[in-house]
């Protein structure tokens, strides 16, 4: 009897194992439903590690649903606007959108915070606020008032400060400055005489050419050297105070996140968290070769001055405490993250900060 079972078993040979196979991982996929959303981008496929963001997402959940769970990705103005994208997920012109929620201060200045305030966190301190200091669910609270489950999905670790046309010497030389910047950091910046403009990141090359902007921030040397921000621009500034950790988030309009499976929502987190790891690696690794590159070519190198920089912080905590006496979200979700930023600085101050400046010194030294 066991002789015969075994030969039954054996006369499967390879179609027996892959039948096992097949029963193991894709059949969770094909009892789940076929679906086909859209995702609009704030980002023009030119950025391909921003606007790859929302499509590694999409790789990712078509991967793990062997390809039921399908989203087409539609970069910046091919359905929206690039700063329309929050409106169309909640409308449901899309099913979801990849964005950056600091594009809509507009609306109420606590999305600032789901993307990055200036003189915030760095990239690793705004996550573990979102996962562990409550801001997943502080913002999840301001992001269903407009219909939208959001999450991480990309990061692109601290930004430089921008292109100017003139040298940036004194907290003067902002004075009618017409910059290209977006959000609560515009409003900090117009604290000090600028002129911010919101312009989306395929616009800002014409708007510069065109002299209808001075100056322009987007992201880094990587972005920016794709851009050809230093054809126009020969100053090139750094930090960008007012981006140390920035986050773009996948936004998904509420009715269709509560509709699927819960497989499908857990792959949905998942994908995003992958997107999120692989945009800041990825910046990181290119940063380094394009910054090179640019101040090969000519580029000027310039750190902001410390007056300019003192003038701006003593600005953007005028304006917190403005925005949180007429504002009680934004004041709920500020107040947790100040706290929360002041003691990651006080920790990357002992041993990050400590790591980080000697190993600097080594690399100044050229002791590397």
């Amino acid at each position: 009897m066991q002789r015969r079972k075994f030969l039954r078993t054996a006369g499967l040979g390879a179609g027996g194992v892959a039948s096992v196979s097949m029963l193991a991982a894709p059949a969770i996929a094909q009892s789940m439903p076929e679906l086909k959303w859209r995702l609009a981008s704030s980002f023009p496929k030119s950025l391909d590690t921003l606007f790859g963001g929302g499509e590694n997402l999409a790789k990712y959940v078509a991967e793990m649903t062997d390809n039921r769970f399908h989203i087409r990705v539609f970069a910046a103005g091919e359905i929206v606007p690039a700063l329309q994208v929050l409106d169309a997920v909640q409308n449901g012109t899309v099913e979801m959108g990849h964005s950056a929620g600091t594009y809509y201060v507009g609306k109420d200045p606590t999305f600032a915070i789901d993307t990055a305030l200036p003189f915030g966190m760095n990239a690793r301190q705004q996550d573990a606020w979102m996962n562990f200091g409550g801001g997943r669910e502080l913002m999840g609270d301001l992001y269903k008032d407009y219909n939208i489950h959001a999450m991480p999905a990309g990061n692109t670790g601290a930004q430089m400060g921008g292109w100017f046309r003139k040298e940036i010497k004194t907290v003067d030389d902002f004075k009618g400055l017409k910059f290209r910047i977006a959000g609560i950091a515009g409003q900090v910046c117009a604290k000090v005489g600028a002129v911010p403009q919101q312009i989306g990141g395929g616009d800002i090359y014409p708007a510069l050419e065109k002299g209808t902007i001075d100056a322009a921030e987007w992201v880094g040397p990587y972005d920016d050297q794709r851009l050809g921000f230093n054809k126009i621009a020969p100053y090139y500034y750094y930090p960008g105070w007012w981006e140390g950790g920035p986050q773009t988030s996948a936004m998904i309009n509420i009715g269709k996140w509560n509709e699927l499976p819960k497989g499908y929502r857990a792959v949905l987190e998942a994908a995003a968290f992958r997107a999120h790891t692989t945009m800041i690696s990825k910046y990181d690794a290119e940063n380094p070769k394009a910054l090179r590159e640019l101040t090969a070519a000519g580029t000027k190198l310039m750190p902001f001055p410390q007056p300019v920089m003192e003038a701006c912080f003593a600005a953007a905590n005028e304006l917190y405490a403005e925005l949180s006496a007429k504002n009680a979200k934004f004041k709920k979700v500020y107040e947790s993250w100040k706290v929360f930023r002041n003691e990651e600085i006080l920790w990357f101050r002992v041993c990050e900060g400590t790591f980080d400046t000697f190993m600097a010194r080594q690399s100044a030294g050229n002791r590397l």
